[in-house]
Formats: C-alpha cells, structure tokens, sequence
C-alpha cells in the first residue's frame, strides 16, 4: 500500500505544478539531463502527501534525480534492454492496484486529477526509468559474491542491536476441497454468456459495457480490458482461445478457467503481446454444497487424529489445490523482491484467513474445516497443519543463514555503488543553478 499510495501521489503532484502554474526551470544539467523544478516539486509533494516530508528537499531531492539520471546514462552505455513488454505489464499493475483501491475510473482519476490515458503515459517514464536504474546497479554489481567465512566475519564482532532480528515464522500444510456449482447453475452461466455476445455481434451493445456491467474479473474497471500480454502469463486455456481470434469483430466461444467461464473479444496483435477484453462470470456454489465439504473434511480429520491415515497422504489423495498437493501440502512463499521461494512465513504473509486458524494452533495440531478465497478468486473448504513454527530471534548462521547473507551483500553492493557514484560525478559534467548551490550534498563533487 505504501508503493501505491506513493506512486499517486507522484502523479497527483505531476498534475500540481500545472494547477498552481508553477514557473518551471532548468536547475540542474547532468551530463546533457535537464532536472527541472517541477520534478522536484513533484518529489516533494509525494513524501508530504505521504506524512514524511524530507528534511531540506531543495538540497536532497535534486541530488537523488542526478544519481538516477547518472544510473540510466550507465544503462544506456551496458546497453541495458527494457522490453516495452515488461515496462507494460507493471504500467498495467499499477493502474489495476489503483481501481481496485479506488473502484472505478472515475474516482481514480478524480483522486489524480489527470486523465487514465495521462496517468499510463506518466506511469510508462516512470518504471522505465526505474527499470533502467535497476538493469545498471545489477551489472554494476553482478560480480559480487559473498562466502559463509565471509559472512562470520562481517558478523563477528557485530554488537547484537545490529543482527537482524527474525520474526516468528511458520511453516504449514494446507488440504483444501473446492465445492462444486450445479449443472444448473454453470447452464446459467453459460446462457449469460451466450446472450451477451449476441448482444455484441448483433450491435445492440459493445463488448467493453457488457464486461463493465457484468464482468466478475477486476478488469471490469478497465471496461474488460487486459493489457498487452504473452501466451506465457495467461492460464493456457484463455491463450489458445485469445490467440485463435483474428478479428476483433468476433467474440470468443466460451472458455472454462480455473478463474471460471469467459467469453474474449480480440483488441489488437503486437509481435509477441496480445491485447483483449473478456467478460468473467463465476457460477454460483450452493450453501449445503459448502457444508457438506465442511462435514467431509471434519471427517477426514477425525480419520488424521485417529491415525487411520496421515495428514500427508489425504493431501496427495483427494486435495484440490494443485500447487501444494505435489509437495505433501506445504504452502510456499516466495519473496516478491529476491524471489526466492521458502516454505516459512511471517504470519501477516499468510493469507488472511489461514493465518487466523494458524494462530491458534501448536506445532502438529491440526485445524477445524474453515472456509477461504483461494488464489483464483474461489471459496474452498480447508484444513491446516503447522508443521513448525520459528519463534522471532536474533540472525544465526546456522538457521538464517540466507538473511545475513543478505545483509552482507546488500552492505557490498551498496560499497561498489557510492564508490562508482563518486568516480562518476568527478568524470560527468555538472552544471548546478546559482541558486541551488548552497546545499551539503551526500556525494562531494558535483560543484567541480
């Protein structure tokens, strides 16, 4: 939430200075880069937005854009590649984290007050920027490797306030049920469909209201709208369909996710990325169907506890959720910054409802059934088991030794980059406004 709310208020501030008719200028020059005012006001408004304003801005804000513009000058020397395909899909992400904070388009770009079509075009400079400054710190420090001897040794005479300190984590099993609609129900739904793309190929409405009335996909919002997309992010079975479509007159025949029932209308074909609107309908799960998986996995617990047959082995029996039923129902999580994938878990990255069940529990207990919203967006009945659970402590070497590996790094990483800051502002030229030159920068230098 903290990214989201400030990557608005970056664009609520990009629409501020034009509101206020602010006089921009030129106020610093790095290399042939311009810095303007405006950019820094901008900067400024976001973090007083946010509550954290930055102590002397006119000195530090200025001096963080010439590193940025220093790291993508870098990037376009290492020939640092950005695929628009990648600059699109977090384009696409952010807007979708916006509507789904602030429920329609309207809302969004009254919060903003800039237009959606503005708000995309500032959000594509942004992480492509972004993306670039990224893409140069990695080559810059792609080399650097860390040992475990060097990790004791970093750690060694460290006072213990200065190990990190490693929140309670849990590792858990997980067997869930999915209830299933009547075949009545998904023939409603699938006559919903039909009628709806009547309703399009005969011109009596288009395809983006109908998925904006009755869409059960967020990206009823965007009127249906997906973005452009590989075959390789879409569930296999919504990629054939789209990519069998060649006119973006003709609508979709019915297509049965894991998500539910769709129904595509082809946009446009670009190289490898497809753009496409879809309507999503989800048929409805009967009440006594969701008791009854609740009265089956009560059952299959009490045959757990008596030892009729282990947690593990129900799992790989009769489980329906299919990333964990592989691995004997242990849940994983992967860290969405290293991307490194572990089977423990601070409890607020638990899912909601998991982690209230998980907390009641003791190390081999398992839980009563309980009701969720698994990943698509479904309710399933579930049961848990906490396979262990890591009470908060001091880093160790022995059990965390992946975290201060990481602080190591990051500690080296951080040593190569000032360093490689500092050679490069005395080899860039700099030319810095008289009246924004009485500041101590972080960096000495750029006065040269």
């Amino acid at each position: 939430m903290r990214k989201l709310l400030f990557t608005l208020c970056a664009l609520v501030a990009l629409a501020a200075p034009a509101q206020k008719k602010i006089v921009d200028k030129v106020i610093w020059v790095v290399g042939s880069e311009p810095i303007l005012l405006s950019e820094v006001e901008a900067m400024r408004l976001d973090a007083e937005m946010q509550g954290m304003p930055i102590e002397n801005p006119y000195c530090v804000i200025p001096e963080r854009l010439a590193i940025q513009k220093l790291y993508i000058h870098q990037a376009q020397i290492d020939s640092v590649n950005v695929p628009e395909s990648n600059v699109t899909a977090y384009v696409d992400d952010r807007i979708e984290r916006f509507l789904a904070y602030y429920g329609s388009v309207e809302n969004m770009e009254l919060a903003a007050g800039i237009p959606i079509k503005q708000m995309r075009a500032n959000f594509r400079k942004t992480i492509h920027d972004e993306l670039m400054v990224q893409g140069a710190q990695s080559k810059l420090t792609e080399s650097i490797k860390v040992t475990p001897a060097e990790v004791r040794e970093y750690f060694r005479n460290k006072p213990e306030d200065s190990i990190p300190f490693v929140p309670t984590q849990v590792e858990v099993q997980i067997l869930t049920i999915e209830p299933q609609p009547t075949r009545e129900e998904v023939q409603r739904v699938e006559d919903q469909l039909r009628e709806i793309a009547r309703k399009v190929n005969a011109g009596e409405s288009t395809f983006a209201s109908q998925a904006r009335i009755w869409s059960e996909d967020g990206s009823a919002r965007n009127y249906g709208e997906l973005g452009f997309k590989g075959k390789g992010e879409l569930v296999p079975e919504f990629a054939n369909a789209a990519w069998s479509l060649n006119s973006p007159n003709k609508v979709s025949k019915i297509v049965k996710t894991e998500y539910g029932y769709h129904i595509i209308q082809l946009i446009e074909k670009r190289g490898e990325k497809l753009n496409c609107r879809h309507i999503l309908l989800k048929p409805r799960v009967e009440e006594k169907s969701v008791q009854a998986m609740l009265s089956r996995l009560d059952s299959i617990r009490t045959d757990i506890l008596g030892s009729k047959f282990t947690f593990e082995e129900a799992v790989e029996a009769i489980s329906d959720d299919k990333e964990t039923r592989s691995n004997r129902g242990l849940m994983a999580n992967e860290d969405p910054e290293t991307e490194q994938v572990t089977s423990r878990f601070e409890m607020k990255a638990l899912p909601q409802d998991v982690a209230k069940v998980v907390d009641t529990l003791e190390v081999g207990q398992i839980s009563a059934p309980f009701r969720m919203i698994n990943n698509t967006g479904h309710e399933v009945c579930a049961i848990v088991k906490l396979k262990n659970r890591i009470d908060g402590h001091r880093a160790n070497i022995t059990e965390d030794f992946q975290i201060m590996r990481n602080v190591v790094m990051n500690a080296r990483s951080q040593e190569v980059l000032d360093k490689w800051i500092r050679e490069k502002i005395k080899n860039t030229y700099v030319r810095i406004d008289k009246d924004w030159r009485d500041c101590n920068f972080h960096y000495d230098g750029w006065l040269h």
